[in-house]
């Protein structure tokens, strides 16, 4: 087959490598003038930084397996085991860590114990919490509504759920499902020690972008499509808002919620349905740069809006804000004096460093909110030659890097049985 693959995120990238793996060949097509969608790298001042701070975990089996797929294992870090440091304003930071030959359930009970952010009565209301993550919740159940129900006061939502569940699914607890902060719950905690081992990628991910689209017989730039070609019955093609038709004999949409309905028309012509109940909330990443290293690798913060600090390089820290729509907007000299205010506020040390440089990146609609309720389509569609993908779709994770490669694994096998009209017929037909 030739097929048409709309989107060059990490979805697209990962229908095209499937798709030519098998044999195909693959058309790819961006409205913009970079690939790697959400996961992207560009220049700021003269450097170049991720478009937002993407990490994987251990369990990211269709990611991991993705970047090894394009040669690229030794661009990506693991931990040896899970550990996080959180940090707070008053007191001594702490660790929270597997030890290993430990039942996996019990691996975090030893660090867990001496986390000082809370208090006894805190703990064992978390612990409580943990040994109730495999229950399945109510109908329409936020995670603030679970978390009520099994009592969890205050100090441990602040000190020990806010801090994990926010950054994973993009959200506030009390408007993400209860089921989505679950599987992240019993993903990082209540699992195999090394499903959560965090990770991220040692080169900026346009790199690993780059090589995926590689691969396609033909890339697209700056392209934007519009419409199918569809003749009311196979799609055989789109057309780009300059008016140029690519023919194909399969088509895969992988782009955002809002793109696919606009360039479906009628997206209940296809059998897909809810594309307009997806809501969206923002990220932004402070970059900062110090004229001497800080040596914490990575780390959370209690109780700020920075919910994430990683030191790329030595000395260059990356702020990671999620659920920010209150803050996306704010100048970048804002976003810069907040980030470091918070920083010097956890990292006393921080205080005799000289802060060289600062810069911003902002996604306004970096994810969409996992509510409860929130049907999320599979990859086929009415149409056996059209398929859709992206992270949004249903692929059992939440809006992550591994789930946009396992959606655009799953769109390229929906196509495997697809009608294999030749290119040059349909072409012809038009002519």
């Amino acid at each position: 087959m030739r097929v048409v693959v709309v989107g060059a995120g990490l979805a697209g990238l990962a229908a095209t490598c499937r798709l030519i793996d098998r044999g195909h060949d693959v058309v790819l097509v961006e409205r913009t003038r970079l690939v790697g969608g959400k996961a992207t790298s560009f220049t700021v001042d003269g450097v170049e930084v991720d478009n937002g701070q993407h990490v994987h975990l251990g369990c990211c089996t269709d990611y991991l397996d993705f970047v090894r797929s394009l040669g690229m294992s030794d661009a990506l870090w693991n931990q040896r085991r899970f550990e996080v440091t959180v940090l707070r304003r008053e007191g001594r930071p702490s660790r929270l860590f597997a030890t290993r030959g430990l039942p996996p359930a019990l691996s975090l009970l030893p660090s867990f114990a001496a986390y000082a952010p809370l208090r006894l009565a805190a703990k064992l209301e978390v612990v409580r919490g943990l040994r109730s993550a495999g229950e399945t919740p109510g109908p329409g159940e936020t995670f603030a509504a679970w978390l009520r129900r099994h009592g969890q006061g205050r100090a441990a939502i602040d000190g020990f759920w806010e801090l994990f569940v926010v950054p994973a699914l993009n959200g506030r607890l009390d408007e993400v499902a209860a089921a989505d902060a679950l599987f992240v719950i019993r993903t990082a905690f209540t699992g195999h020690p090394d499903a959560a081992r965090i990770g991220w990628s040692r080169v900026p991910l346009a790199r690993i972008a780059e090589a995926a689209a590689a691969r396609a017989g033909s890339v697209r730039l700056r392209s934007g499509v519009v419409a199918l070609l569809d003749d009311g019955g196979d799609v055989h093609g789109v057309r780009c808002n300059d008016g140029e038709e690519i023919v194909g004999d399969a088509v895969v949409l992988a782009v955002p919620p809002a793109r696919a309905a606009a360039i479906l028309g009628d997206p209940t012509r296809y059998g897909v349905t809810g594309l307009d109940r997806f809501q969206s909330r923002a990220i932004v990443d402070v970059h900062l740069w110090f004229d001497a290293a800080v040596d914490i690798g990575f780390a959370a913060i209690v109780g700020s809006p920075v919910q994430w600090v990683f030191e790329k390089q030595p000395g260059y820290l990356c702020c990671s804000l999620s659920a920010a729509d209150t803050v996306v907007g704010r100048p970048e000299a804002d976003l810069v004096e907040l980030c470091h205010g918070e920083l010097t506020a956890v990292l006393p040390r921080l205080g005799s460093a000289r802060l060289v440089r600062g810069a911003v990146t902002r996604d306004p609609e970096a994810t969409f909110i996992p509510a409860p309720g929130l049907h999320r389509p599979g990859s086929t569609t009415s149409r056996p030659n059209l398929a859709i993908a992206g992270a949004w779709t249903a692929t059992g994770w939440p809006a992550t890097m591994e789930s946009a490669v396992r959606s655009g694994r799953a769109a390229a096998d929906v196509l495997a049985n697809a009608p294999r009209r030749a290119t040059r017929e349909l072409e012809t037909a038009r002519g």
